[in-house]
């Protein structure tokens, strides 16, 4: 989301060279960016290691550089989620930078801060994390339930904003609309007993029988893979006792984050019932990941990651049309209508199974497509984003963002 974010806005000022000037003029903020990773893989995170410090203290030299070198008056940071280590990092950075900038913008992608503060943190860190970040100008939240996050530091004012994403499948009404609707007809077709004719089998993609459930995530417990495992296997058993004439196939895209998991995993494919029920696709780059969005049917989410805020694969999965069964899990129900009939309780394969198997002949396409188009576009989150930075300077030019320290991220092509 930074990535998109110093894109839409014209770019680094630190590199001239690949400044875009018509996205710079059509917004009004300038950026010089600090990529302050510190982790390059999920497992890293959090984790206590002597060279993230020296790594830190490079970046926020940077970020004092540019106020001095850019006169840039306003720092944006990423501020950590409830791990113990990523908020000593946050505590370091606001000590050293926060005295250059006359202006702070938190925006949080992660949630659950706030609420960690108060049950796992003592008083006495609880109070130097208020006042290290505490009276900022500006917090932006994805949420109303990430809200809470940013009111425990007592900001001058918060703005909600949902993440958005460039439309990933701009031929969506010409070539993955009329393959959604087909296979709805058949699938339709098939489980009140009927036969499909050769031209219906081929619109549907011969393969109508089969309705393939997407999972693309870390492959992690928490992330809700072994769930979904469990969920789908159920559901087969559910529509095999009713004579349905179709079956679930869950295809598995994403890393493995330990070995432990990797080899349950494994383990769960020697089986019959694993073998019929699961295709592991591996690591998706961008390509095939969008050829695994256009062929399947669902998208199943079950996470109950402890800082799951507002998950960019679901907006992904909305782009394409495809329902989506997750949980009612932090920020997560805030995605869609009030009755939206596909959220589940965390850890609840047996729920999973039950909503995936009336799944079969549900949720039409269009309606996905439409909460994508009105709630999570790229120019409704650049556009949000610039008004929100530019009211922090109301009495001013548009604001000047350095972005400084960021969050910890796993892919170094994001931040």
């Amino acid at each position: 989301m930074v990535q998109l974010m110093l894109k839409g806005f014209g770019g680094d000022q630190r590199k001239p060279a690949s400044v875009d000037a018509a996205a710079l003029a059509k917004y009004g903020i300038e950026c010089y960016h600090v990529n302050a990773q510190v982790s390059k893989e999920l497992e890293d995170i959090g984790d206590v290691r002597f060279g993230k410090l020296f790594l830190l203290l490079g970046y926020c030299l940077q970020a004092i550089w540019c106020h001095f070198r850019h006169g840039v008056s306003t720092l944006y940071y990423i501020p950590a989620p409830g791990k113990r280590s990523a908020l000593y990092r946050d505590w370091l950075v606001m000590f050293l930078c926060r005295p250059f900038y006359k202006r702070i913008i938190l925006h949080w992608h992660a949630a659950g801060l706030g609420n960690w503060l108060e049950t796992h943190v003592q008083i006495r860190s609880r109070s130097f994390t208020y006042r290290r970040m505490g009276d900022m100008a500006l917090s932006v939240v994805l949420s109303e339930f990430n809200r809470a996050d940013a009111a425990k530091l007592l900001p001058r004012q918060i703005r909600v904003i949902n993440n958005g994403i460039p439309d990933p499948c701009p031929d969506f009404d010409r070539e993955i609309l009329p393959r959604r609707r087909a296979r709805r007809a058949a699938r339709e077709k098939l489980a009140a007993g009927g036969r499909l004719t050769a031209e219906e089998s081929s619109a549907a993609g011969g393969d109508a029988e089969i309705f393939k459930v997407l999972y693309v995530a870390h492959c992690t417990r928490e992330k809700g893979l072994f769930d979904a495992i469990r969920g789908v296997m159920r559901a087969n058993q559910l529509l095999a006792e009713r004579h349905s004439p179709i079956t679930l196939k869950l295809m598995v895209a994403g890393n493995f984050v330990t070995d432990a998991e990797r080899v349950e995993f494994d383990r769960i494919l020697t089986t019959p019932e694993g073998r019929k029920s699961v295709e592991y696709l591996g690591f998706v780059t961008e390509a095939p990941k969008k050829a695994a969005l256009r062929e399947a049917d669902l998208f199943c989410f079950p996470t109950y990651y402890l800082n799951e805020n507002q998950p960019v694969n679901l907006i992904e999965a909305m782009a394409f049309g495809l329902p989506i069964l997750t949980t009612r899990w932090r920020s997560i129900p805030e995605l869609f209508p009030a009755d939206y009939p596909l959220l589940v309780d965390i850890t609840s394969p047996e729920q999973i199974a039950e909503k995936l198997s009336a799944a079969i002949t549900g949720s039409t396409a269009e309606s996905f497509r439409e909460i994508f188009h009105r709630n999570f576009s790229l120019e409704q989150y650049l556009s949000g984003l610039a008004r929100a930075f530019q009211s922090v300077e109301a009495a001013g030019p548009p604001a000047a963002v350095s972005l400084g320290a960021g969050q910890s991220n796993p892919n170094p092509t994001t931040q």
